[in-house]
Order: C-alpha cells, then sequence, then structure tokens
C-alpha cells in the first residue's frame, strides 16, 4: 500500500506546483518587457519603445508608469478594467490627442502625468471623473487652449502644472471650482491677460508661475492681474517674476493710467457646436469609435506570437519560461495519475 500513498503525495505536491506556477506567471520578471511587483500593486513599463499600451496588466494594480516610450495615441479602452489605479504616468511621449472617456474608469485615481507628449487639445470632459485627483502634470505640450470647465470636477486637486504649452488665453472661471488648489503654474505660454476674476476662488494656493508671457500691460485687462499680485504678494510664491511684455516693467507695478487701452482679443478657446457635446455627453462609451493602436511590440511582452488574437482580459500572459514549466508541471500531474490509478487496480 506504500506505492498508492508515496503516488497521491506526490500528485498533491505536483498539483501545489502547479497552481504556484500558474499564479506566478501571472508577473514574470524575466520574460516580459514590464516589471510588476506584486507586493507594491506596480507595473513599470517605462522606457520600452512600445506604441501600444500592453493588454495584460492586472486588474488590481495600483501604480503604473509607461513614461519614455512611443505612444502617439491610446484607445478609448486602453485602462478598462483598471479601476484600482491611483498613479499612471504617460509622461514622456508622443502623444497627439485623448480619447474622450478614456479616463473615465480610474474613479481612485490620484495623480496622472502627461508631461512632455505633443497634446494640442483637450476633449471636453476629459477629467470628469477624476473626482479624487490630487496632481495633474500637463506641461511641455502643445496645447493652445483650455476647454470651458475642463477642471470642474477637480475639487480635490492639489497641483495642476500647464507650463510650458502655447496657452494664448484661459476660459472664464476655468479655476473657480478648484477651491483645494495649492500650486499653478502657467508660465511659458503665450498669455497676455487672464479673465476678470480668474484666481478669486484659489483661497488655499500657495505658489503660481506667472513668468515668461507675454502679459501686455498696455491694456485695462492687465489690472486685475496686476492689482491681484499686489494684493496677494508675500502670501502667494512666485507671482512678482511676471513682467510685461518685453521685460520693461513687473506686471505689479502697472498703475491704471498706463493700462488705458480697452484692448479687444480674439477668443482663442476652441469652439465646440452644442450638437457634438450633446452627442458626445449621450452617448454610451460603446458608441465611440475606437482608435486603431499599433501592436508590433506585443509579441516582445506576452513572451509568444499570437497575432489573430490578443487577451481582452487586462492581465499579465505568463512568459516562455512560466509557459513551459506549467507544461512541464502538467505532464508530470499527468503521470502521477496514471501512476495512482495503475497501483489502485494492482492493489
Amino acid at each position: 500500500m506504500m506505492g498508492p500513498v508515496l503516488a497521491a503525495c506526490l500528485l498533491i505536491i505536483l498539483s501545489t506546483a502547479w497552481i504556484s506556477q500558474a499564479n506566478g506567471a501571472l508577473c514574470k520578471k524575466d520574460g516580459g518587457v514590464c516589471t510588476c511587483n506584486d507586493k507594491t500593486k506596480s507595473v513599470d513599463c517605462s522606457s520600452k519603445e512600445l506604441t501600444a499600451i500592453p493588454s495584460n496588466i492586472p486588474t488590481d494594480t495600483d501604480r503604473l508608469v509607461l513614461q519614455g516610450n512611443k505612444l502617439s495615441s491610446l484607445p478609448r479602452t486602453a485602462f478598462h478594467g483598471l479601476n484600482k489605479l491611483t498613479y499612471l504616468d504617460l509622461d514622456y511621449n508622443q502623444l497627439q490627442t485623448l480619447p474622450p472617456g478614456v479616463f473615465n474608469q480610474l474613479n481612485d485615481l490620484k495623480t496622472l502625468n502627461l508631461l512632455q507628449n505633443q497634446l494640442k487639445s483637450l476633449p471636453p470632459g476629459i477629467f470628469d471623473k477624476l473626482t479624487k485627483l490630487t496632481d495633474l502634470q500637463l506641461y511641455q505640450n502643445k496645447l493652445q487652449s483650455l476647454p470651458h470647465g475642463v477642471f470642474d470636477k477637480l475639487t480635490n486637486l492639489n497641483k495642476l502644472w500647464l507650463q510650458n504649452n502655447q496657452l494664448q488665453s484661459l476660459p472664464h472661471g476655468v479655476f473657480d471650482k478648484l477651491t483645494e488648489l495649492k500650486e499653478l503654474s502657467l508660465s511659458n505660454n503665450q498669455l497676455k491677460r487672464v479673465p476678470e476674476g480668474a484666481f478669486d476662488f484659489l483661497e488655499k494656493l500657495k505658489m503660481l508661475q506667472l513668468q515668461e508671457n507675454p502679459w501686455d500691460c498696455s491694456c485695462r485687462d492687465i489690472l486685475y492681474l496686476s492689482n491681484w499680485i499686489r494684493e496677494k504678494k508675500g502670501t502667494v510664491s512666485n507671482i512678482e517674476a511676471a513682467e510685461c511684455d518685453g521685460g520693461t516693467k513687473a506686471v505689479l507695478e502697472i498703475a491704471e493710467e498706463e493700462a488705458a487701452e480697452d484692448c479687444v482679443y480674439p477668443n482663442t478657446t476652441t469652439a465646440i457646436p452644442t450638437t457634438i457635446i450633446t452627442t458626445l455627453a449621450s452617448s454610451n462609451d460603446d458608441d465611440i469609435p475606437e482608435l486603431p493602436v499599433p501592436q508590433e511590440n506585443f509579441q516582445k511582452f506576452l513572451g509568444y506570437q499570437e497575432p489573430d488574437h490578443l487577451p481582452t482580459q487586462p492581465q499579465c500572459l505568463m512568459s516562455i519560461s512560466g509557459y513551459l514549466g506549467l507544461m512541464m508541471s502538467l505532464v508530470l500531474t499527468s503521470a502521477a495519475i496514471l501512476y495512482v490509478i495503475h497501483s489502485l487496480k494492482k492493489a
């Protein structure tokens, strides 16, 4: 009877090894492009020359780093199933646009980094579901304007970085809902003025960067900014660095008689037809066409080639070594089962 007992023990050991191998293969460090850390729930895919986001990211991932790749576009469903994310880093890519709804499932996200891409505009409502966001990095893009109300739902935002873009104007009330904002950077843009009352609701603001903009100090519109800087001087840092176009004078030094002209500036805010806004607001996610995504780097990440089918569930697939180990475990398990059956028959 020792034969069947030993065989049964062997079967249990091999089954346990098979389960362990299957689970361990979810985040292999040796065969995939991305590095997965089960303890911290983080996935690091930085600087891997990816042209598409891997479809096999674990659903419980908390921190996802995709910086330093070659992402030029995102599918609308890029982050579907990743609703545990609190940190998403897309810095240093080649993103030219963001599809509407791409962040809609990231309700727990606190940090979103999009710096140094090629974004020229933002879709209306792109951040509306990110109500827990505290840090938004949009600097060093090519933004020329902002949609009305683009930040209205970000009522917990602490930091907003918009420097090094091409902003020519700001929508009226664009910062009114950001009552928790502490740091705001608008430096290195093309701003000539800000709307009346632009910063009136930012009661917790501690730092505001306004330098390196062509502030037009000949127009009466500059008086709001000039008076606001004088009032907040000493309580909000960096604001004194704002200078009139040409660097001839600081904005805070402008007197009312100097800004005598009633200037009219063209409205550079991108106008969205009402019918389009209504359609977008009423459409289901499934009605929005999905952008094509290049897939040439998927085989490298997955560890094997499967050209006609890519997994739809966002979980890490096994590398070649993990797959071979799993097959070996299956073979040994099958052999153990046959041995047990044979031993029982003899007994």
